[in-house]
């Protein structure tokens, strides 16, 4: 059995946000990414198209997530799920901050409006 404790999770910051990657491929997965996601209030999130599903756990606050141009309130215990292919951005306007548990499928990448791809480390 592999338990990844707290303090061995790796830290990444992007758009605002602070990613700790549980598991990837770097990691010993072979099928599956996970991490917890950090999102500070006043946060608007970069849309983008994710190449794999997403499921997306709400464990404390509240935040706006858009995909395919449909907006929804996400709270705490409740779950976004993310198709694949679909353009997403996850904003924190709530008044305070916000974590999420993430799940995805090994070989995620990101296109962003302007075309530009990138593979996320915390999925590497």
């Amino acid at each position: 059995m592999t338990v990844i404790r707290e303090h061995d999770a790796v830290e990444h910051r992007l758009h605002g946000a602070t990613f700790h990657s549980f598991l990837a491929p770097s990691r010993g997965s072979r099928e599956l990414c996970a991490w917890r996601l950090e999102i500070a209030d006043g946060t608007v999130g970069v849309p983008h198209r994710v190449s794999r599903e997403e499921v997306l756990l709400v464990l404390s606050g509240e935040v706006t997530t858009a995909i395919d141009g449909e907006t929804a309130t996400v709270r705490a215990g409740e779950a976004a799920f993310v198709p694949a292919g679909a353009e997403f951005a996850i904003d924190n306007t709530s008044g305070g901050p916000a974590t999420a548990w993430v799940t995805t499928s090994v070989g995620l990448r990101a296109t962003l409006a302007d075309g530009s791809e990138i593979s996320p480390p915390w999925v590497a």
